[in-house]
């Protein structure tokens, strides 16, 4: 793949070696090879087989820094929910009247809180859902009787992590307007809640691989055991 300029210049500043998560993240803010502020985000490849079910990692935390992007938030609920979920700064708050506009192509948002007494309804959307990643699941802590709490993580800078089918994990941990301390923290705490899901099953190298990169930007090799 030809690459531009600026991203050969860019990846010129980048040692053959992993680095320490602060260096790693210093490395990324002045790789950026966009005019945008660009988000930064992290890749692990791990050790895992997503076909057991036991492998199957997934979760979401919230990030000590946020992530400077802000999400349009949709919780589907019903009664005195509905004033608690805007009284938490939920964008959108509907019941069974917003789904029928989910149905009709409406996606003016990006994620999706429920309450358990609408997903029943909401399972119905599950082949519109489930491909755009919007499908609210128990483990993330979008479908909850606490609505508050979750509205107010997400606003807070939560973050979902799910491995694909290869056994790899991207998440955003800020951007290049963050300084390189807060992004290490911010990978810090998403590391060690990686490791913290490690399978029983696995053996030997967990996490194989990992890379800090800015968008557009080269990868960035990350030293895990630092």
């Amino acid at each position: 793949m030809k690459r531009s300029k600026n991203y050969n210049s860019a990846k010129a500043l980048i040692e053959a070696k992993k680095y320490a998560p602060l260096e790693a993240c210093e490395l990324a803010k002045k790789t950026t090879t966009v005019k945008f502020d660009a988000s930064i985000r992290v890749s692990f490849k791990l050790n895992v087989d997503p076909r057991q079910a036991d492998q199957q990692i997934r979760g979401a935390v919230v990030l000590p820094n946020g992530t400077g992007k802000s999400q349009k938030i949709l919780v589907v609920t019903q009664g005195a929910n509905t004033e608690v979920a805007k009284n938490a700064g939920a964008d959108i708050v509907g019941d069974k009247e917003i789904l029928d506009k989910i149905k009709g192509g409406w996606f003016d948002f990006d994620i999706i809180v429920a309450t358990p007494d609408m997903m029943g309804e909401l399972g119905k959307l599950g082949k519109i859902l489930g491909p755009k990643g919007l499908m609210p699941n128990p483990k993330t802590g979008t479908v909850t009787p606490n609505i508050a709490q979750a509205v107010e993580e997400i606003k807070k800078g939560k973050v979902e992590y799910r491995v694909d089918k290869e056994g790899n994990i991207n998440c955003m941990i800020g951007k290049s307007s963050f300084t390189a301390e807060k992004l290490a923290e911010n990978f810090d705490t998403l590391l060690g809640i990686i490791n913290k899901a490690r399978p029983a099953a696995v053996k030997g190298t967990y996490i194989q691989n990992c890379t800090i990169s800015s968008t557009m930007g080269p990868g960035i090799k990350v030293d895990t055991n630092m």
